[in-house]
């Protein structure tokens, strides 16, 4: 005992490192505030690309046939929101970087939530979506709890967490965003902004 005593006189800095890291690799929540800091940092932000040049002008994108049901089994399907600015972010309750990002993309909708050109589309993919609905409760967050009702097309979604995409009007993709990020900063709400301005 008197050993350990005078060893951790000696290496009091590192036991509780080691001890935080220990934390940080078995705490889900611990794991997303350590990423939350380095995403507050601006190092992960992402930004809105300028629209790709196509041939046709006059085609226009679609993502029909892509469903999500609600909360209430409501089923919508993504062409339904035409003209309108989409940010969808694909998350799961068991995902640290899901986790990190959340408050952000609740701050983001809390700021845009009353504006009729703009739609959430938070996706849960929880193998069970009791998880994903107890997660959302528990840190009481009301982004929109959704779930696919068929199949996510390749060009949103391809298999990593959380994955982020933004539609302009045109239902063309202007941020792919794979990984976590900080979606609650000016500099991203005025991208926001100017796509919400842009008329067809």
């Amino acid at each position: 005992m008197e050993n350990l005593k005078i060893w951790l006189k000696k290496n009091g800095f590192t036991a509780i490192l080691t001890v935080l890291f220990i934390v940080i690799l078995i705490n889900k929540d611990a794991k997303a505030w350590l990423m939350r800091q380095v995403a507050s940092t601006g190092f992960l932000n992402s930004s809105i690309s300028e629209p790709k040049e196509t041939q046709n002008n006059s085609t226009k994108i679609s993502y029909a046939g892509f469903m999500l049901r609600n909360e209430d089994g409501k089923i919508t399907d993504i062409s339904a929101f035409q003209n309108k600015v989409v940010f969808i972010n694909f998350w799961a309750s068991w995902c640290p970087p899901c986790r990190a990002e959340f408050p952000s993309v609740q701050k983001m909708y809390d700021h845009y939530k009353n504006n009729p050109d703009m739609v959430f589309l938070t996706v849960n993919l929880d193998d069970n979506t009791a998880l994903g609905k107890s997660y959302l409760k528990e840190k009481g967050f009301t982004v929109p709890f959704l779930t696919p009702a068929g199949n996510i097309p390749d060009v949103l979604y391809s298999g990593s967490l959380p994955t982020t995409v933004v539609l302009d009007r045109k239902g063309e993709i202007r941020l792919h965003h794979k990984g976590l990020a900080d979606y609650s900063k000016d500099s991203f709400y005025k991208q926001i902004d100017e796509l919400l301005q842009q008329k067809l």
